[in-house]
């Protein structure tokens, strides 16, 4: 049996804190600064983790080790079953021969790239982000934008940033609702609160995608689509989440940030189109110079001068048939309560042997974190391959041949395998060791001032587990306490550790990795975290910011519970 002690060094919430914060700055700055490979960074993180939880909260060396599988099995299954997947799917169309068209396709809204990043990264993005989350939309929207002529560093940084506001109701609003469930706080008041502030990063994160694909230039060109795109984006947010439905808050906020772009085009055309295609066909002539393999996963074709036919209806439908087809199945199986109750069923719940049981939490009771569910068939790596399926097989190719594609890319994946499957058994060895409730007691115990802090717990956790979900499920309860102790609304600090998890999930080591390994940088992650941080931290201050002013002049601001 193993009870964490919040404060184990020395009964010092300083030190043992201190201490906790070591395997993150390790794999921070082994990435950042030392630049090494992803996976020997999480390896490495994981070692200093199982030290620091056996020497320092004297946890078994037993459990120790076998918290540390079952969040790597964590990490393979639904993970990276997930990444997996989502890339064949991709893959698949590639092989037939279907992803140039469309290319061709996203080209009759706009051939211009900046505009393309807000709709292939911020708007359809954003759609994959509330049907399925967990990586899907890094790795489908990378590839994409590859597809249409991106270089791959820039491709993996826009997608990363993109992936940020519609994160706190991504896969159907289930961050919001697991912390509605573990604090007994009605979900649909959480996601309301939420929606007082995801809102306005909605409004501003297509500006920050212009200015990522054309700096300045392409910022003062496109400010006025990229404006009313973000506030159309974040209003919908708002109305939905407040007024509508929380779990289908993204959904339609998508949609309709996807239409705001169809019908501005109709009445508006941006200058400097051309000139930005030619300088990126520049940069990527040097990035094939210098690294002649980084085209994505599977090799994507971006020669943007090949000559083709005409697009016909049926090139098109074929073009966009596998996202139809997902947006269909996602919609289906979530939406759908009797079918999506029906998949729930099916999941498995595996006692993890050895471990479960024996960890205790401070109340003395058996840690529910130790059992592992294995959603077989729920899973969206599973519906996913239910797509590809029905994709191959629509394409007219072979069962071989499709096989093929799958085996080829768990081959190439091998090292994201790694990393992905380390840097989750990091962070359940930090969480049931005891060392993340340590450093979170530690940042909440500022009194008032804690609201201003609040949204760095969600970015904490979201930044070691990859998931603003798992970020709510460790904090929101410790959100909720520190708020009826400094005399805060807990409403207030329970939506804000969901609204700054968001701003996590572009530094967490394994949405690095799923972004390099979907653009074809394997390995390169170290410099893509180089470019999304000072992004993240940034926009983690102005969330900051609106929460500590939530709290105090715009009060009126959190809804009445």
């Amino acid at each position: 049996m193993y009870t964490p002690e919040i404060a184990p060094v020395a009964d010092s919430l300083l030190w043992s804190s201190l201490l906790a914060i070591l395997p993150l700055l390790t794999i921070f700055v082994t990435l950042g600064a030392l630049k090494w490979k992803a996976h020997w960074a999480g390896l490495t993180a994981v070692g200093v983790a199982l030290v620091v939880a056996i020497a320092a909260y004297g946890m078994p060396v037993g459990l120790a080790a076998l918290s540390a599988t079952q969040g790597f099995a964590f990490g393979l299954f639904p993970i990276m079953w997930i990444v997996i997947t989502a890339i064949w799917l991709y893959e698949l169309t590639v092989r037939s021969g279907h992803f140039e068209d469309l290319r061709l396709v996203i080209n009759v809204i706009s051939d211009d790239p900046r505009i393309q990043a807000i709709i292939i990264a911020f708007c359809f993005g954003g759609l994959l982000e509330a049907l399925a989350g967990f990586g899907a939309p890094v790795a489908i929207t990378g590839v994409m934008l590859v597809a249409v002529g991106f270089t791959a560093m820039r491709a993996a940084v826009v997608v990363l940033v993109a992936n940020t506001a519609p994160v706190a109701f991504g896969a159907i609003a289930i961050p919001i609702i697991t912390a509605g469930t573990l604090t007994g706080i009605d979900y649909q008041d959480i996601g309301a609160m939420v929606g007082h502030q995801t809102p306005f990063l909605a409004a501003i994160v297509p500006l920050f995608l212009v200015m990522l694909v054309d700096g300045r230039r392409g910022l003062r060109q496109i400010w006025p689509l990229a404006l009313v795109v973000g506030v159309v984006f974040g209003f919908a947010q708002y109305i939905s989440s407040n007024f509508l439905s929380v779990e289908l808050t993204d959904i339609i906020a998508s949609l309709l940030g996807l239409a705001a772009v169809v019908v501005m085009l109709r009445f508006w055309k941006p200058k400097g189109g051309q000139d930005a295609l030619d300088r990126m066909a520049d940069e990527r002539e040097h990035e094939d110079a210098d690294a002649p393999d980084a085209g994505g996963a599977g090799g994507v074709a971006t020669d943007l001068k090949k000559e083709t036919a005409p697009l016909t209806g049926s090139r098109i439908f074929l073009a966009l048939f596998p996202y139809l087809l997902v947006i269909v199945i996602f919609s289906v199986a979530k939406l759908v309560p009797a079918l999506n109750n029906w998949l729930a069923s099916t999941d498995v719940a595996i006692p993890w042997p050895g471990l479960d049981g024996n960890i205790l939490d401070s109340a003395g009771e058996a840690s529910t974190s130790t059992i592992y569910n294995f959603q077989w068939l729920s899973s969206p790596g599973t519906l996913l391959l239910i797509s590809g399926v029905i994709v191959a097989i629509v394409y007219k190719m072979t069962a071989k041949e499709a096989l093929d594609v799958l085996v080829v890319n768990v081959v190439k994946m091998r090292f994201s395998i790694l990393t992905v499957g380390s840097v989750l058994a990091l962070a359940y060895v930090m969480n049931l060791s005891g060392q993340t409730i340590t450093i979170g007691t530690w940042i909440a115990g500022t009194g008032a001032f804690f609201a201003f802090l609040s949204p760095i717990l969600g970015w904490l956790g979201t930044a070691v587990t990859g998931s603003d979900t798992s970020a709510n499920a460790l904090f929101a309860t410790l959100q909720q306490t520190a708020a009826h102790e400094a005399g805060l609304n807990p409403l207030l600090l329970v939506g804000a550790n969901s609204s700054g998890g968001v701003l996590g999930k572009m530094v967490s080591p394994q949405n690095l990795t799923i972004a390099a390994t979907a653009v074809g940088l394997l390995g390169k992650e170290a410099s893509i975290f180089r470019r999304v941080i000072g992004w993240s931290l940034g926009m983690l201050v102005l969330m900051c910011l609106l929460v500590g002013l939530q709290s105090t002049v715009l009060s009126w601001m959190v809804p009445s519970a």
